[in-house]
Order: C-alpha cells, then structure tokens, then sequence
C-alpha cells in the first residue's frame, strides 16, 4: 500500500470515526495526540489489506472508500460481497487483542485510504479512554451478533439444501439417498420401540412399453400422477420415496401386515382408476401398479426387508400385475 502522509497532516475528523463517538473532549485531545504521527496509507481497488501473511496486528480505520471480506479480489467478488466496512469504520481489532494471525482476506473495494494504528497504540488508547474501550465493546458486540445471524442463516441454507438433495425431483417424493439415511432409522425406532413396519414395493406395469409408445412426457406425467395418488394416501407418520425408474417405495412405521395389507390394497385400486391425463387424439389406457408387501422381521436390516418387499412384488406381476402380494 501506497504511504500519503500521517493523521496530524489531514482534515478528518475524529468525531467522523466510529471509534472515536461519544468521548469527552478532554479524551478527544489525547487519542488526537496518541495517533497523531500514525501513517494514512493508499490502497487501491483489488488490492489486499489483511490476510493470513499480514505481518504485525495493527487497527485500519477506513477513512475514504470501502473494504470487503473476500476469498477473491475480482472487482465483481468484492462488490457483490456481502460484509464491507465503509468510511468511519475499522477492521483488524481482533488480531490487535488477541495478538493472533488474521483468519480472513480483506481488501479495498474502491481506492480507499485508511488510518493505520499500531497495536501498542490501540491498547494505549483502551487502557487510558473508557470512551475506546466502551465503544470497542460496542462494535465487538455488533461483530459477534451479525457472524452469528450469517452463520444462522448459512444453516438455513444448507438446510433447504440438504432437504432438496432428499427430494426426487419429477415426482416431489423423498428420493433413494433420503432411503439409504432414514430407513436404518427408522428400523432401529422400531426394533427399539418393540413397534412394526411394513414396507411396500410398488412398479408401474409394462412401464417401459409405456413410454415407447406415448413417448416419455407422457411417461413422466404418469409417474407423478401415481406418486400424488400414493402421497395421498399415506398418513403423515408414514413414508413414500422413489426407488428408481417407474419403482417407488412406501415404508409404514407401526404398522403390521394385515394392516399394511389394506393400505397396499387401496394404493393399487386408487392407482387403477387414477385418470392420469386427457388426449383427444389417441386413447390413453389407465395406469396399473403391481405391489410387493414384507413386514420387517427378527435379524433383518434395511436391504433385507426391501428385497423381500422386492421378491413380493415379483410374485405380483407373476401372477398377472395390477395386484399385491406378500
């Protein structure tokens, strides 16, 4: 950075820092004689100010421009970033108290010019004016509650996120990574709860000759309309999610398999009669779904209970699809 000249030589104000506000005149004539032979140092646009190799902690008090926490010094990164310290505020505080590196990159956003006070200066300053040291509190305070409402809101995102990995995306039901996390926990509720849980396996029929003859929107259409049948017909304590292609998976918590039995009955005749799509040019058929039924049983784990689900469905469509079997 470019050196201008040192503080007694300018016009700023010290009331126009933040540091500064709300002191008694008689400390006002000390912290002016304290950092008056401190260096105004240039830094241009892009260029860093702070980063992990800055040597010696020093306080920069921005005084002209503006800075930007960063990881990138393109012009585009650092205006659009979303922490920046503008004229009368100041950055590099808590290397200056902790006598640490500084953890994060700061650079200048436009041509700024900042007032740089050495450490020995600042404690100088914190030690002799309540007015620095209730102020440093102050901004201290501001810091700690503004990282904590980022991270707070960077948890929400990831969050939403981590929800929308779980989420197939043509039919809206939990997808085969949320199976692969959430049924080896819902087995160990179960087995911990001394309740049941059935599963049921559920493949569209002649899925694919489907989709060679009305072509694969249409396919797509009837796929989400046999998943809004089965979301329909669950209770929000039970579970859909799509195994792949035209197979989805219904778990039920608590539920035995006479009790399952029904459900799996019902989700088979609403699928049946489900109208998926109107054509005036060709006659579209109704979709049809076979059903595999297995209830979870001593020793079993997620993989083994599916594929009993698996080799019940099969039996389905050997004796003819459109039904269920167990």
């Amino acid at each position: 950075m470019e050196h201008l000249r040192q503080f007694k030589d300018t016009d700023f104000k010290l009331s126009d820092i933040q540091l500064f506000r709300n002191i008694e005149p008689d400390q006002l004539h000390f912290i002016a004689r304290s950092i008056a032979h401190c260096p105004i140092l240039k830094a241009h646009a892009g260029e860093i100010v702070l980063d992990s190799n800055s040597g010696s902690s020093c306080l920069y008090i921005v005084l002209r421009g503006t800075l930007a926490l960063t990881s990138n010094t393109a012009k585009r990164q650092l205006e659009s970033s979303t922490v920046q310290y503008f004229a009368g505020e100041c950055v590099g505080e808590i290397s200056v108290l902790d006598e640490e590196g500084h953890l994060s990159t700061i650079a200048a956003v436009t041509n700024s010019e900042l007032l740089v006070i050495d450490s020995e200066t600042v404690w100088k300053l914190i030690d002799e004016s309540n007015g620095v040291a209730r102020n440093l509190l102050q901004l201290l305070s501001f810091r700690i509650r503004a990282a904590n409402a980022q991270l707070r809101n960077r948890q929400k995102v990831g969050e939403f996120y981590r929800q929308l990995s779980m989420v197939d995306g043509l039919t809206g039901l939990n997808n085969r990574s949320w199976l692969n996390t959430q049924l080896p926990g819902l087995i160990d509720n179960a087995r911990a709860t001394d309740t049941e849980l059935s599963v049921i396996m559920v493949d569209l029929d002649h899925f694919k000759q489907f989709n060679d003859r009305f072509g694969h929107v249409l396919g797509d259409e009837a796929l989400q309309a046999a998943a809004k049948v089965i979301s329909a017909g669950l209770r929000p304590t039970d579970f859909a999610a799509r195994y792949g292609g035209e197979e989805m998976i219904v778990i039920l918590p608590n539920t035995n398999k006479e009790s399952a039995l029904i459900v799996a009955e019902r989700l088979c005749d609403r699928i049946r009669q489900t109208k998926v799509f109107q054509n005036d040019a060709i006659s579209l058929p109704h979709i049809t779904a076979s059903l595999g039924l297995a209830a979870l049983s001593d020793g079993q784990d997620g993989l083994a209970v599916i594929a009993s689900a698996d080799a019940a469905l099969y039996r389905a469509k050997e004796r003819g699809r459109n039904q269920v079997a167990m």
